[in-house]
């Protein structure tokens, strides 16, 4: 082999081990720029992931809030209920008892036509206008009629109060 031939083959040794630096340099750089883009990635889906975890518990934390109102709406529609039902049960037995009497006022443009007994009781709230008193049956059917009456009050009431706890967080 000639110097030429050593020269040449040297030359190309040389540009083949530079041409595999660069690359190599290359790639460390272009690595690093890899690296760095993936750790902002990763920054970014973190952010983005306490976002989502914080809303979440946000929104956990409203249910829960709602659950709680709902739950003191429902025990207090409850008592307001038994505490009725209790009252007519009194009335009830009052009435059954003869303990109680309904009365009612007459007109009196129709009193005096009218064979109804009136009562003349020291206890009237009305004094000087005629009443009568109900039978205890016709007694008993007013007050299973008004105890209806409140029941179904107490149940609306308690419908809007919910329909107002569940419409509440949507206008915040």
């Amino acid at each position: 082999m000639s110097l030429v031939t050593w020269k040449l083959s040297g030359v190309m040794l040389l540009m083949l081990l530079t041409a595999g630096g660069v690359w190599k340099v290359q790639d460390w750089r272009y690595g690093k720029q890899l690296a760095e883009q993936a750790g902002l990635h990763q920054d970014d889906l973190t952010a983005i992931s306490n976002a989502a975890a914080a809303q979440v518990s946000a929104d956990q934390d409203k249910r829960l809030a709602l659950e709680k109102r709902l739950s003191a709406s429902e025990q207090t529609h409850y008592r307001k209920l038994s505490d009725a039902q209790k009252d007519q049960d009194r009335l009830r037995d009052r009435l059954a008892t003869s303990d109680l009497r309904l009365s009612v006022l007459l007109d009196a443009g129709s009193a005096g036509s009218c064979s109804v007994p009136t009562g003349t009781e020291a206890r009237c709230m009305v004094h000087g206008a005629a009443r009568a008193r109900l039978d205890p049956a016709h007694a008993q059917r007013i007050v299973a009629i008004t105890d209806a009456g409140d029941r179904g009050l107490i149940a609306l009431a308690a419908c809007q109060a919910f329909v107002t706890a569940i419409s509440a967080p949507m206008h915040r």
